[in-house]
C-alpha cells in the first residue's frame, strides 16, 4: 500500500509543480504509457492510446483514499487559539472517513442518476473501475465536534487534489488518470464552519462527477 500511495503522490506532484505552466509543458506521456489529452476542463487527463470510455456501461467505485497536506496538523495546531481548537489524530481519521463517505455518496448519485450508469460492486466485462484518491487535503476550518459551530472568516474552505485512476474491469489494465488540484469554495471572504465546508466540498465533488459523466459520453480515444 505504501508503494502505491507513494506513486500516486509522485504523479500528482509532477502535475502540481507545473500547474501554472501551459499544458504543452506537462509530460506528454506518463511513466506508464498514458498520453496527455488536450482541451479537458481539469488540470490533466492521461489516457491509454486506443482506449474508448464509451465502451463501458457499468461502473465500480472503489473506496476513496484521503491524505492531508504534509504538516497540515502541525501548522493548524501552531495557529490554534486554545486546546479546543487543536486537531488530534482521531480528528484527522474522522475527517478522512467522512470525506471518503461523502465522495462515494456524491459520485454514486451523480453517475447513476445524472449519467445513467449502473454502479456495481464487482469487476468484469464492460465495467469501468474507478480508484479515487483525495490528496493534499488542506481544511481551513475543520469540524472538531465541539459544542456549537466553530466559525472562522476565510476566503475558502481549503484545497484538495483529485487523483483518479480508471481501470478496465476485465483486464485490470489502467486506461486513464485524472489529476485536478482545486480550491474548495470561492475567493470571497465569508464565515466558514463545518456546514459551509461540507456544502463547498459537495459542490466540488459534483463538479468532478459531472465532468466524468461528460468524459464518459464524449471522450475520443487517445491516438
Amino acid at each position: 500500500m505504501r508503494a502505491i500511495i507513494t506513486a500516486m503522490v509522485a504523479c500528482a506532484l509532477l502535475v502540481l509543480q507545473g500547474a501554472a505552466q501551459a499544458d504543452e509543458q506537462l509530460p506528454q506521456v506518463s511513466h506508464d504509457g498514458l498520453h496527455l489529452l488536450k482541451g479537458t476542463k481539469v488540470r490533466a487527463v492521461y489516457m491509454k492510446p486506443g482506449a474508448d470510455l464509451k465502451e463501458y456501461n457499468k461502473i465500480a467505485l472503489l473506496d476513496t483514499y484521503v491524505a492531508f497536506r504534509k504538516n497540515w496538523q502541525r501548522d493548524h495546531n501552531r495557529d490554534a487559539v486554545g486546546l479546543a481548537d487543536r486537531v488530534s489524530d482521531k480528528d484527522m481519521q474522522r475527517i478522512r472517513q467522512e470525506l471518503a463517505a461523502e465522495f462515494r455518496k456524491v459520485f454514486t448519485k451523480e453517475l447513476s442518476e445524472k449519467g445513467g450508469h449502473e454502479v456495481v460492486t464487482t469487476a468484469g466485462s464492460g465495467v469501468l473501475i474507478l480508484r479515487p484518491a483525495i490528496i493534499n487535503l488542506d481544511v481551513t476550518a475543520p469540524d472538531l465536534m465541539e459544542p456549537g459551530i466553530t466559525r472562522t472568516f476565510a476566503a475558502d474552505a481549503g484545497q484538495m487534489t483529485l487523483y483518479l485512476e480508471l481501470y478496465d474491469g476485465k483486464t485490470q489494465d489502467i486506461i486513464a488518470r485524472v489529476i485536478d488540484p482545486e480550491v474548495v469554495g470561492d475567493d470571497l471572504v465569508h464565515v466558514t464552519n463545518s456546514v459551509t465546508n461540507r456544502a463547498d466540498v459537495d459542490r466540488l465533488l459534483r463538479r468532478w462527477a459531472d465532468l466524468l459523466n461528460a468524459q464518459l459520453a464524449a471522450v475520443k480515444p487517445a491516438q
